[in-house]
């Protein structure tokens, strides 16, 4: 005679979530700690957390130069990299969750291509690195408004996420040729080169006061789709039961829309335009926690903070000189990404 199992309970669901959570959170301290100790002057993992320790109590025996060598200059690119995967991954799990679509990744509305004009404009311009962080920003969140004021011109209904997708690609590509009318007039000399590596993404030169301004729209983008992940899971059986269930689909859509694109545009502000985490991202974790998506959006954030600060890392240690940020991530997440759909294929879900 066979047995069934019983099925899993609320209290088992919670149980696992909050120890998928607290493994993750684990991790991210483990790699940033790992990060910190890396680098051309090495340092032993002791010595980070002493000089961690002394920050935050004032007591402690780290080195003076080994202190100044954690908390000035590779604190600040840790925590960047954490806020910015984290940031780019919610954002992308946000946008699958609301588009049904696991292709979709933060850019899909031209936040990234908007904010790219944006900053290569006051490139051109030679306006001052933060004028240039606000340009950026301000483009990316033009981009998207554009892309929703056109989607809500053109029809509304069933369509709506249809629309919305198609004039996000139509947005990009005019704002990709903005980008590339810039670089065509740019000084070949000076500025496009400025202006070329810029596009390519690094956070060599983030600071702790970018790291104070950026800290607001973080704190603001997150917080609500963490607060509204569990309608997200309404979402999967069609906006119309999603309604049926008391989900006002439209206001939703609306703040998943904004919190993603003050996230995308913020990121892409600080630190240029960083592709596929937003994209690898929410399927490593769909992979590891499966499609919950009150266990997927905090996870999201941790892992994709993870993820960052090992690429990040990578970036300033592989090579003599550093390598760009938005291309290591895409030669080492194109092939991820890759394993994750073939493995995924072959576990069944």
């Amino acid at each position: 005679m066979q047995v069934r199992s019983a099925p899993p309970t609320a209290s088992g669901h919670l149980l696992k979530h909050l120890t998928l959570a607290v493994v993750a959170l684990a991790l991210l301290i483990v790699i940033a700690v790992g990060a910190m100790a890396v680098g051309r002057a090495m340092l032993s993992p002791g010595t980070v957390v002493d000089a961690l320790w002394q920050l935050v109590t004032g007591d402690g025996d780290a080195p003076l130069v080994s202190r100044n060598i954690v908390l000035n200059v590779r604190l600040p690119r840790v925590v960047a990299a954490a806020m910015i995967g984290g940031a780019l991954a919610i954002s992308g799990t946000a946008y699958q969750g609301l588009f049904r679509n696991p292709m979709v990744s933060p850019d899909i509305l031209g936040a990234s291509t908007g904010a790219s004009f944006g900053a290569a404009l006051a490139l051109l311009l030679s306006l001052g690195n933060m004028p240039v962080r606000a340009a950026a920003f301000a483009g990316g969140l033009a981009a998207v408004f554009i892309t929703y004021a056109a989607a809500r011109y053109i029809g509304r209904g069933s369509s709506q996420v249809l629309l919305l997708v198609l004039c996000g690609m139509i947005v990009s590509a005019l704002f990709q040729a903005f980008v590339s009318a810039v670089k065509y007039t740019a000084d070949p000399d000076s500025k496009l080169p400025e202006i070329a590596y810029w596009l390519m993404g690094s956070i060599a030169k983030v600071t702790w006061a970018d790291l104070a301004l950026y800290a607001v729209p973080f704190t603001v983008g997150i917080i609500p789709i963490v607060a509204l992940r569990w309608r997200l899971n309404t979402l999967a059986f069609g906006e119309e039961e999603a309604e049926s269930l008391g989900v006002n689909v439209t206001a939703l859509r609306l703040i998943c829309i904004a919190c993603a694109t003050l996230l995308t545009a913020s990121s892409v502000a600080i630190c240029g335009v960083i592709g596929w985490v937003g994209l690898i991202m929410p399927h490593l974790v769909r992979f590891i926690a499966g499609p919950d998506n009150r266990i997927v959006v905090p996870m999201s954030v941790l892992l994709g903070g993870a993820f960052l600060i090992l690429v990040d890392t990578a970036c300033r240690t592989v090579m003599a000189s550093e390598v760009p940020l938005g291309i290591l991530t895409s030669v080492i997440g194109a092939p991820l990404f890759f394993i994750i759909l073939l493995r995924s294929r072959r576990g069944g879900r």
